[in-house]
């Protein structure tokens, strides 16, 4: 073993979460970089990048990037990290990093000067012992990331890690040479390593010029946990930035004098909170408890709002459905709600329950628009390959009351993929088979052992939505 260092132990003096990382990749935002406010950033430059501009650290996964930069290697970057075994022609090299120093004079100076790293990366099959594992799937964005992370690094942007199979126009010299060479058909593949490294590490990640975390609120009720811990988890397993899940109710706001302005359900006025809780600034996402991610919500959260206050999805005629707001794009600085007084504007027969619920009559009809795609609430309907958010909304079939759903498996497996994973614990499932919430043989559907008393459970269960909502049993908010 060589005395070169490995990336931690380079990073053990660095204070690497004191300030925030850019990431510096070859995509078309590189282009935005010109104009972004980059101070209080420490700076990562991926491959060639590091050309354009000093850094504190290079990082470069194959010898050919050494070479095409040394003379910018030497002049910008304060440190160079390489895999153990860099790659040669898009495969890791059978020599390590310290053996190549001998034949590349850039590398041999940039050891003599203390600036070079190194670390295991996933591509070579047997790691060196005393440094943690770098994941690299597809791309090296991917390697950057995680480095980072297991350096320390706590919140991390970036700008030119982009999806798609263009560079920016800076770099149109490397295209022929170097875009997509290791035969992957677009930079999108590194999305899903993306969500991999933000769960197992708890880095705080995004592109620099989006709002960070998404900030997505769910309604809920006590009955509702089992849906809610699936959401939460489909939600952050297909999300390739950080994401802020937070649980809403009707907890605290007043309940309307008369029945039929009551709510559906014990969230129906949650959502009208939303932009308090967001202090009236930036986007915010709602979404129901039943539902379950296929995708990656930044999708969603990155359309187009053209100046309006309020997006929800639209409805394909084909599912002979009414159309809903249980999932919307809100602009929290164009929505001054107050829970409270929009309730007292039912009190006061100002609208009724329909107007507001179903047509969101406080909001002005030039403000609202129904544009989201009808695939981001696709109501008891799925398409594989093309349904983004799957809605249980039919409360008598919901999964984890009845097996008889016919999208059921989509959310046992899934359930059964988190409960594996440590992203849903067992606990919750039979604590929901305890206080009644979920069918007493609920843990068998979804691969656990079945609860002890299920048998004696099953004879007296009835679902929540007949115990404690028998005026909404076919009906949602």
């Amino acid at each position: 073993m060589t005395a070169l260092p490995d990336i931690t132990q380079w990073a053990a003096g660095q204070q690497m979460a004191s300030t925030p990382w850019l990431i510096l990749g070859k995509g078309p935002s590189f282009a935005k970089l010109a104009g972004a406010r980059t101070e209080g950033y420490r700076l990562l430059s991926l491959n060639h990048v590091v050309r354009e501009r000093p850094v504190d650290i290079a990082h470069a996964i194959d010898l050919d990037v050494v070479h095409d930069c040394a003379d910018a290697m030497l002049k910008h970057a304060g440190v160079l990290w390489m895999p153990a075994h860099p790659h040669v022609d898009c495969k890791p090299s059978e020599r390590p990093l310290w053996s190549w120093c001998d034949d590349v004079p850039v590398l041999a100076q940039l050891k003599r000067e203390g600036r070079l790293a190194w670390y295991n990366a996933s591509t070579w099959t047997r790691p060196h012992h005393g440094s943690p594992l770098v994941e690299v799937r597809f791309f090296s964005a991917e390697a950057a990331l995680h480095a980072l992370a297991l350096c320390g690094a706590k919140v991390v942007r970036s700008l030119g890690v982009d999806g798609g199979n263009r560079y920016a126009e800076t770099f149109d010299d490397l295209a022929d040479r170097t875009l997509l060479a290791n035969g992957h058909p677009s930079f999108d593949r590194q999305f899903e390593g993306f969500s991999k490294i933000i769960r197992r590490t708890g880095v705080q990640y995004s592109p620099l010029h989006i709002q960070s975390p998404v900030r997505v609120f769910v309604g809920t009720d006590p009955t509702q946990r089992a849906g809610l811990a699936l959401l939460d988890d489909s939600i952050r397993r297909h999300a390739s930035v950080s994401v802020q899940v937070e649980a809403i109710d009707d907890a605290r706001i007043p309940i309307p004098r008369l029945p039929a302005n009551r709510g559906r359900t014990g969230f129906s006025f949650s959502r009208f909170g939303i932009p308090a809780l967001c202090g009236y600034r930036g986007r915010a996402i709602y979404l129901d408890a039943d539902m379950q991610l296929f995708s990656d919500i930044l999708g969603l959260w990155n359309h187009p709002m053209d100046g309006r206050a309020l997006l929800s999805a639209s409805v394909d005629p084909a599912w002979n459905r009414q159309a809903q707001h249980s999932v919307m794009l809100l602009d929290c600085a164009q929505l001054d709600w107050d829970a409270a007084r929009i309730v007292e504007g039912l009190d006061e027969d100002r609208y009724g329950y329909a107007d507001l619920m179903q047509r969101m009559c406080i909001v002005p009809e030039a403000k609202q628009r129904a544009s989201l795609a009808p695939e981001w609430n696709s109501m008891e309907h799925f398409e594989r390959g093309r349904t983004h958010l799957l809605h249980y909304t039919d409360m008598p079939t919901q999964p984890w009351v009845s097996k008889a759903n016919p999208n059921g498996v989509l959310f046992y497996r899934a359930f059964a993929e988190a409960l594996q994973d440590g992203g849903i614990s067992a606990d919750l499932v039979y604590q929901e088979v305890e206080l009644g919430h979920v069918a007493p043989e609920f843990p068998r559907w979804v691969g656990l052992p079945s609860h002890p008393s299920a048998a004696r459970l099953q004879r007296s269960w009835v679902p929540p939505y007949k115990r404690l909502l028998p005026a909404a049993a076919a009906r949602r908010a």
